[in-house]
């Protein structure tokens, strides 16, 4: 049984005193749900297991009611605490009033009843919590498998992680290129779009997100305006549009749209944006070239690496919240820029001995960040990159 490394932080929490609410939060098929599971096997706490998948967005009394079942149970076995786990939680409107009501209910009364929730729809259960819960709970974020993740639980070379991606449920898939992507399209694509974000989300053009999805993954590390995007698109909308669905896929752990690292907000905005896939697989899935034909091409498999490179980082820019930009001045570039608070780090992804660049030194004269780093054949290896949160180093 693999186990994540956001287990021992849930259950020592849930073994605590009564404090907070646990959230735990991420992108779908990442293991949120097995990793809860994991730790109710383990814990001695008696608990009550739901899930919000099939019920009806409008019946909030569903929650409620969740709840009363779960202090029934307690009463009944004459426990002296018990836990509560409900899953996709997001799926029910209005669920944070209920679940405030409900929890300020159990500490006036004394109720010794201890929460988890869980949601793949990670904009919606964020509001909820902002709107409402307050000081009132904790939050686990969980993002992509890493590369260490998905070699020691399937085996996985640092080549077909690099292709492949790090989606567990795929892992036994990738000896069929047709069976796996049609698992990424299905699992993955079809049940974010679907489910997390027009269930969600008023999005006035369907078509028009699942195709700036479609060829924002196709040129995943990659500068493309959003003029220029607009004009591949068959059901054009304007900038505006496409920046705001661009913001529900980012939302959502799909892809996002990387900004131009710049001293004011306002150039960052009007910069084209880099298009970043959150897991290699998202981009992958549209690849004309199988893993074999890829990596014996070297320009193109370079592309494939740096892609892979920025998946991890900004898929650990969730988890360790920082934030992710690209940089660009002439002929000069450095390809991701991670800032959190005010200490800044340069990442430079070469997939080879490609020529050096003089971005990198350019940006360190300009903007002095904390440290500067080369990914790659004559800098830190891809095997070492991918093991490490990416600012931490």
């Amino acid at each position: 049984m693999f186990v994540r490394e956001k287990f021992g932080i849930l259950k020592s929490r849930i073994e605590e005193p009564r404090r907070f609410i646990q959230v735990i939060v991420g992108p779908r098929q990442i293991g949120k749900t097995t990793m809860v599971k994991q730790v109710l096997e383990t814990v001695n706490i008696p608990f009550h297991h739901v899930t919000a998948d099939n019920v009806p967005a409008t019946q909030t009394s569903w929650v409620s009611e969740m709840w009363d079942t779960a202090r029934s149970k307690m009463k009944m076995g004459g426990y002296a605490e018990f836990l509560l786990v409900i899953d996709e939680i997001q799926k029910i409107q209005g669920w944070s009033e209920v679940v405030k009501k409900e929890w300020d209910n159990d500490y006036f009364n004394n109720v010794n009843l201890k929460v988890v929730l869980l949601g793949s729809s990670r904009v919606m259960l964020e509001k909820g919590l902002a709107d409402s819960l307050a000081g009132r709970f904790e939050e686990i974020r969980m993002g992509h498998w890493t590369f260490p993740e998905m070699r020691e639980a399937f085996g996985m070379s640092l080549e077909q992680y690099i292709y492949y991606g790090g989606y567990p449920g795929a892992a036994p898939l990738i000896n069929d290129y047709d069976r796996w992507s049609q698992y990424i399209e299905s699992a993955i694509v079809d049940a974010t779009i679907n489910k997390d974000i027009l269930q969600n989300n008023v999005v006035s053009k369907p078509a028009l997100l699942r195709q700036t999805f479609e060829l924002g993954a196709t040129y995943s590390s990659q500068e493309l305006s959003l003029t220029k995007l607009i004009g591949q698109l068959q059901d054009a909308g304007n900038t505006t549009t496409i920046s705001s669905y661009l913001k529900l896929l980012s939302d959502a752990g799909m892809l996002t749209g990387l900004q131009k690292f710049a001293n004011d907000a306002a150039r960052k905005r009007a910069s084209a944006p880099k298009f970043q896939v959150y897991n290699s697989a998202l981009r992958n899935i549209y690849t004309d070239l199988a893993l074999e034909q890829a990596a014996i091409q070297p320009k193109e498999w370079g592309r494939y690496f740096e892609s892979a490179i920025g998946a991890h980082i900004v898929s650990q820019a969730f988890v360790d919240r920082y934030d992710v930009y690209y940089w660009r001045e002439g002929n000069d570039e450095v390809d991701y820029i991670l800032q959190k608070k005010n200490k800044i780090i340069a990442i430079e992804v070469k997939s080879n001995h490609e020529r050096h660049t003089t971005g990198l030194a350019k940006f360190k004269e300009k903007f002095h960040p904390d440290n500067i780093l080369l990914v790659g054949p004559e800098g830190m290896s891809a095997e070492d990159f991918l093991s490490t949160s990416p600012f931490g180093m």
